[in-house]
């Protein structure tokens, strides 16, 4: 079978997402959005916010991807996680009932202002 290639790009205000860490909403953002593990890695930096938006903008990013395959018709955000690999290379891990059996990368970049994202999944 020869694999097929879905793209999904994703960008956002930095200054939305502090918005929402500052507000009595941050609770709720976090545990619709982000596991655990992408909380702490996020609090654990400096500014907490750009590495928040960049991860929202590459879990959009993913999610458009996925949806435009056909392989799903819906995920949460918080199916979807990035961590960190040795290097620092952000690594895309699904928490899905089902497998989902495809490969997907993704890149992250972020201004003060700014975070964009772009995911690649191939579906074989």
């Amino acid at each position: 079978m020869v694999p097929e290639f879905f793209i999904g790009t994703d960008i956002l205000s930095v200054l939305r997402i502090r918005e929402i860490l500052d507000s009595h909403h941050k609770d709720r953002f976090n545990t619709h959005t982000f596991t655990k593990s992408e909380i702490d890695y996020c609090e654990g930096k400096a500014n907490p916010s750009i590495h928040y938006a960049g991860r929202f903008a590459a879990k959009e990013a993913i999610k458009k991807a996925l949806l435009s395959s056909g392989i799903i018709s819906n995920i949460s955000l918080c199916s979807i996680e990035i961590l960190p690999d040795k290097e620092g290379a952000p690594q895309v891990y699904f928490h899905t009932k089902q497998p989902l059996l495809q490969t997907c990368k993704v890149s992250i970049s972020h201004t003060d202002e700014f975070a964009v994202a772009f995911a690649l999944l191939e579906v074989s």
